[in-house]
């Protein structure tokens, strides 16, 4: 996955279009702090039932 400075710069538009594929996902959900990025990927696991891998994947399509 894109370093935490690349993925910040367009985080909001990305935010948006997630939502937009998995309506279960929350703005809390996608709540992309500093230090926090491996504890939003394992939300995004826990609430999309993926792999580490293939939400990094899901997200560098976006």
């Amino acid at each position: 996955m894109k370093n935490l400075t690349e993925l910040k710069g367009n985080w909001n538009e990305k935010k948006g279009k997630l939502k937009q594929k998995f309506a279960v996902l929350t703005d809390n959900d996608l709540l992309l702090e500093e230090g926090k990025q491996d504890e939003l990927i394992g939300k995004l696991q826990t609430k999309l039932g993926k792999t580490k891998e293939e939400i990094a994947k899901i997200i560098s399509k976006l």
